[in-house]
C-alpha cells in the first residue's frame, strides 16, 4: 500500500511540475519573443527540389567562400555524408574564412562530443542552439531551432528544408528520394538571413534584453553500400529551376518564434479569394488556423492539401486523420506523396501569395519552433514554383473520405493518442 500510495504522489507531483514548467516557461519565452520581419526585397532566386542537386550547388558555393560561412541546422547526422560536409568547413576554417555552425540541441541529439571538438579544433565556431535551461526544463525541452539558413560572404542565402544527413540525398531506403524546396538567395534578402542567424547564435550566450541584435557583418563508421563515387552529386534527372537571366524576384522574410506565426497564417488564409494549396510533411493545425480553412472552404475557396503517404515520425499521420475527415466533408482535396518522401512546406493562396521556408502546417511550428519563411510575388518565379507543386500532385494519390473511415481498430488506437500529444509531435 506504502509503494501504490508513492507512486501514485509521485505521478501527481510529475504532472503538476510538467504543468508549471511549461506554463510559466512558455510566459517566459513570450516576454523576449520576437518576430523579425523585412519589408519587400528584391534578389535572385533559384529553387531546389532534390538533394543532390542543392548539394553540389552548395559546397561549391562553400568551396568557393572568401570571408565567412555561416551556418544553421536543425539536424546534422552522423554518417558519410555529414562528414564530407564538416571537412569541408574545417577545410575552410583552415584557409582563414570564419566559419560559424550553429545546430540545435535537440535535432541534433545524436552529433557526437568528438565531432563538436574536431571542429572546434580545427577553427570553426561551434555552438547549440535552443538549450535546455533551467527552471524550466521541460518547456525549454520543447522549443526547438528549426531553422535552416546558410549565408557565405554575405553574398549568398540559402533557405528551406533540407537538413544534413544522407537521407536527403536519398540514401534512407524507407525515405527515398526525399522531395523538399530549398532557395538560393542572392541580393537584398541575404542581409536579413544574416541578422537572423546572428540573432539566433547570441541569444543563449548573452544576457536577453528587450533591443534589437546588430547585425555582425561578414568580413569512422561502416558503409557497405557508400562508396566514394557514390558521394559524387548529380541529377540523375532531377528537375532544376532557376531563372540565369538575373530576374530581380520580390520578396519578403519571416521569422519566427513562440506563438508569432499563427497569426499571419490566418491572415493569409482569411485572405484566400479562389484557392490555397498547403505542401508539409506534417498536417496538425491550431485551432484557430483550422477554422480558418473550414471557412474558407465554407466561401468557396478551393483547398489543396498535400502530405506524404509515408510517415517518418511516429503517430504524425495519425494525428492528421481527424482534421482530414473534416476537410474531406467539405470538398477539400489531399493528395499523399508516394515518391519518395514529401518534407516541402509550402503554402500558395490565390496563385499570388506563395512562401516557402523552414515551418511545419503544425502546432509545433505555430507555438513553439523557431521558423522561418520566405513570401516571394513574383508571377515568373511563381510559375517555377507551381510546375514543382503540380509535379507533386502528379506524383500523389488523393485520399478518399471512404478511405479513412474504414474500420481499423490499430488506427483508431494510435489516432487517439496522437490527438491527446499533438502539440508535441
Amino acid at each position: 500500500m506504502t509503494v501504490a500510495l508513492f507512486i501514485i504522489l509521485f505521478i501527481l507531483f510529475l504532472f503538476i511540475w510538467l504543468f508549471f514548467d511549461y506554463r510559466f516557461g512558455r510566459n517566459d519565452h513570450l516576454r523576449f519573443a520576437k518576430k523579425m520581419e523585412s519589408p519587400i526585397l528584391k534578389g535572385e532566386f533559384e529553387i531546389f527540389a532534390h538533394g543532390k542537386e542543392l548539394f553540389a550547388d552548395y559546397f561549391h558555393s562553400l568551396e568557393q567562400a572568401q570571408a565567412s560561412i555561416d551556418i544553421v541546422f536543425y539536424i546534422v547526422r552522423n554518417d558519410a555524408f555529414s562528414h564530407k560536409f564538416l571537412s569541408l568547413l574545417k577545410t575552410k576554417a583552415g584557409e582563414g574564412v570564419q566559419v560559424r555552425l550553429l545546430l540545435d540541441q535537440f535535432g541534433s541529439l545524436k552529433f557526437p562530443k568528438k565531432l563538436a571538438a574536431d571542429l572546434r579544433d580545427a577553427g570553426v565556431a561551434f555552438r547549440y542552439s535552443s538549450r535546455v535551461k533551467f527552471p524550466f526544463l521541460f518547456y525549454s525541452s520543447q522549443v526547438r531551432n528549426h531553422r535552416k539558413i546558410t549565408v557565405i560572404d554575405g553574398k549568398i542565402g540559402y533557405l528551406g528544408g533540407f537538413n544534413i544527413g544522407k537521407e536527403y540525398i536519398g540514401f534512407d531506403p524507407k525515405l527515398t528520394p526525399w522531395r523538399d524546396y530549398h532557395l538560393k538567395i542572392t541580393g537584398e534578402g541575404v542581409r536579413f538571413l544574416q541578422q537572423v542567424f546572428f540573432h539566433d547564435w547570441q541569444e543563449d550566450w548573452q544576457k536577453k534584453t528587450h533591443k534589437e541584435v546588430s547585425v555582425i557583418p561578414p568580413h569512422d563508421h561502416n558503409y557497405a553500400v557508400e562508396t566514394a563515387a557514390e558521394w559524387t552529386f548529380h541529377s540523375e534527372g532531377a528537375v532544376h529551376f532557376s531563372d540565369k537571366r538575373n530576374h530581380m524576384v520580390a520578396h519578403r522574410l519571416l521569422a519566427t518564434e513562440a506563438n508569432l506565426l499563427e497569426d499571419p497564417y490566418i491572415q493569409h488564409i482569411h485572405s484566400a479569394k479562389e484557392s490555397i494549396i498547403i505542401g508539409t510533411p506534417y498536417f496538425i493545425p491550431s485551432k484557430s488556423v483550422f477554422t480558418s480553412l473550414l471557412q474558407a472552404l465554407r466561401r468557396g475557396v478551393k483547398l489543396t492539401v498535400i502530405v506524404p503517404a509515408t510517415a517518418d515520425h511516429i503517430l504524425v499521420q495519425e494525428a492528421s486523420y481527424r482534421y482530414f475527415r473534416t476537410l474531406l466533408r467539405e470538398g477539400a482535396a489531399v493528395y499523399q506523396f508516394n515518391n519518395g518522401f514529401y518534407h516541402a512546406k509550402t503554402i500558395v493562396i490565390d496563385n499570388a501569395v506563395y512562401a516557402i521556408g523552414t515551418a511545419n502546417f503544425d502546432k509545433r511550428s505555430f507555438f513553439l519552433n523557431k521558423e522561418i519563411n520566405c513570401y516571394f510575388y513574383d508571377s515568373r518565379f511563381q510559375k517555377r514554383v507551381m510546375a514543382i507543386i503540380q509535379q507533386d500532385i502528379h506524383d500523389s494519390q488523393r485520399l478518399s473520405l471512404e478511405d479513412l473511415n474504414k474500420p481499423n481498430v490499430l488506427r483508431s488506437v494510435k489516432e487517439g493518442i496522437a490527438g491527446a500529444i499533438s502539440y508535441f509531435l
